[in-house]
């Protein structure tokens, strides 16, 4: 594994490019609940199979993936992956019913799935030695998109239809151009002789205890971000606010999540990432119990608010694990950013039939306690990072 001194910003660039570009179009899905619920006359338990069944193909096809990644050197599933996203959920605007939506957005998600292990494991090889920060630039790329795409999308719905997603494509197909000359090949671990446990095993080695507690963490904070991005266009349309209003909402929410990422990568190349976690994690309930009680146009930053602590963690989370196991980058980026994010985006679809028979407004309530029984497995991580960053395992 050969891992740069300084870091390459044009590669950098272009993974950051590949994680925008793909999770652009897979921000176009949750904004446009409310108009998929009026065109089909959907439940919410449907909205939550819609959302749950594109986070657990997450949970499903990236450890899969990421466990190809570091045997075979191929941009197939960067590529090909990124193509099934731009070409798919558009689609889904001419879906005509419940199930060819369900169809739609689940092979959009498989894509989405199949490009984010091998760029996320492409990160530490040009990173040099700033690995927190050019995660969480990469990360940046991910969340941005998260940010801008629902407001551009449901802008976009409101003055030309649904049945016009079709031609959000074209931006897409344009950028894939360019990443097929910009993005170079990855680098194989070298585990072809090895078996999927096997690698797994290799991946992790003895760090596989402050893996699994990190994990946990993702995992929850997956719960409770998901809930919240799945359920805030719903409530708030269903409180009087414009559907760009909620897509406004929901991307101010991933927007703060985008300087919070930066903002805990540069701490936690200086101060180490535990800290970070404490601090993220102990704000985020009363973040989004605020949220939850604001009225009026208060909502607005109260969205920012509760965004800036929920996503904040979510790049560290990956970079740490890649610390502790450097072997096994892809496999971990998987088990971190897929297998964690996706089983807590499975509970979608559990939060929508609870929101069904209680409202949407106490369930996320409920749902915003989460946070703090994280801090248990946070305290104990392993200190590393920061001014550590000297004695991680080679």
């Amino acid at each position: 594994m050969r891992i740069t001194e300084s870091t390459n910003v044009r590669v950098i660039f272009a993974l950051t490019l590949v994680h925008f570009t793909g999770d652009l179009y897979s921000s176009f899905i949750s904004p446009l609940f409310p108009l998929f619920v009026e065109k089909m006359g959907l439940s919410l338990a449907q909205v939550g199979i819609v959302a749950g069944v594109a986070r657990l193909l997450a949970f499903i096809v990236q450890p899969s993936v990421g466990y190809l990644a570091d045997r075979y050197q191929t941009r197939g599933f960067i590529l090909g992956g990124l193509l099934m996203s731009v070409v798919f959920i558009p689609l889904s605007g001419v879906a005509p019913a419940f199930w060819v939506l369900l169809a739609l957005v689940a092979l959009g998600s498989v894509g989405s799935s199949m490009f984010h292990p091998s760029v996320t494991g492409m990160i530490p090889l040009h990173a040099g030695k700033n690995a927190a920060m050019s995660m969480s630039v990469f990360n940046t790329g991910g969340t941005l998109a998260f940010a801008l795409g629902p407001v551009f999308i449901t802008w976009y719905a409101a003055a030309f239809g649904l049945e016009a997603l079709p031609t959000t494509m074209v931006f897409g197909l344009a950028v894939l151009i360019y990443l097929y000359f910009a993005v170079p090949q990855p680098e194989s671990e070298g585990f072809k002789e090895l078996g999927f446990l096997g690698s797994l095993k290799r991946s992790l080695g003895h760090a596989w205890r402050p893996i699994l507690l990190i994990w946990a963490v993702m995992m929850l904070r997956a719960v409770v971000g998901q809930s919240f991005l799945t359920f805030i266009p719903v409530l708030y349309v269903n409180r009087g606010y414009s559907l760009v209003s909620a897509g406004v909402l929901f991307s101010l929410f991933t927007l703060a999540g985008t300087a919070s990422g930066l903002l805990a990568g540069f701490f936690s190349d200086r101060i180490g990432y535990k800290p970070v976690f404490v601090i993220s994690h102990t704000l985020m309930t009363p973040a989004l119990l605020i949220l939850l009680a604001l009225p009026g146009g208060w909502v607005y930053p109260g969205a920012a608010l509760a965004g800036f602590f929920t996503l904040a963690s979510l790049p560290i989370g990956v970079v740490m694990a890649q610390t502790l196991a450097p072997r096994g980058r892809s496999m971990v980026a998987s088990l971190m950013m897929g297998f964690a994010y996706g089983l807590g985006g499975a509970f979608s679809p559990l939060v929508g039939k609870l929101a069904d028979m209680f409202s949407i407004q106490p369930v996320l309530f409920a749902v915003a306690f989460i946070p703090l029984i994280t801090l248990l497995p946070i305290r104990f991580f392993p200190d590393v990072g920061g001014k550590r960053a000297d004695s991680r395992p080679a």
